[in-house]
């Protein structure tokens, strides 16, 4: 009886086995791939928001150092454009007014903000600055100003081109001085002092006669 059992009972082969072993890898194999893909999409992801939020960052710093300069702006163009605000409120370092630059340096196209006091470009050993990179590979930095309007052009290899604009920063008016008005009490030292003898003060003829000055009378004593 026990054995009439054994008999009806099935198993699987060796060939169903190796089957299902192998689909097995298949389907792990997928999806191991799959949680890959899904890490290096979050990782690119991860990438491109720091690099995006480290670009706007920049953007708003370059944007409040303009807006907050009293509109003494230097630019000189070269290869890149050279931008200096000599005096700004928006300081990174605690400074109640700041000279700002902005530069791209030729090493690897890096733009780099310098901050500090009474400097002068190319900076010196001895100048108290601060530079910070704000981003490598820069193929376009460039700045208008025109008015109380500033374009700032800016690229970076490889990514979109970011274009800004400043309203409402004027130039500082430069007072002339007024001219000195003559001091109508002091005596002018070109008016020649009329003499007595010679009300004329014309230079003695000595052809003509000289006519004898009366003596003075008694009302003039």
């Amino acid at each position: 009886m026990i054995s009439a059992q054994v008999k009806q009972q099935k198993a699987f082969t060796l060939i169903e086995v190796l089957i299902s072993v192998g689909l097995l890898g298949i389907i792990i194999t997928a999806l191991f791939s799959t949680v890959a893909m899904m890490r290096d999409s979050n990782a690119h992801l991860y990438t491109y928001l720091q690099k995006s939020k480290k670009i706007t960052k920049a953007t708003k710093v370059l944007y409040m150092d303009i807006m907050s300069s009293d509109g003494n702006i230097s630019i000189k163009k070269d290869d890149f454009t050279r931008l200096c605000m000599q005096e700004s409120r928006n300081s990174l370092y605690a400074l109640s007014l700041a000279k700002v630059c902005w530069v791209v340096l030729k090493k690897e196209n890096t733009l780099v903000r310098i901050e500090g006091n009474n400097y002068a470009l190319p900076t010196r050993f001895e100048d108290r600055v601060e530079v910070n990179p704000v981003m490598k590979h820069v193929e376009l930095f460039d700045v208008y100003h025109q008015k109380d309007k500033i374009l700032v052009f800016l690229k970076q290899k490889g990514e979109k081109p970011i274009t800004f604009m400043v309203q409402g920063v004027t130039r500082p008016i430069v007072k002339k001085a007024k001219p000195k008005k003559p001091n109508k009490k002091s005596p002018n030292p070109t008016t020649p002092v009329p003499n007595r003898t010679n009300p004329t003060n014309q230079p003695p003829n000595p052809n003509r006669p000289q006519t004898p000055i009366p003596p003075p009378t008694q009302q003039e004593v």
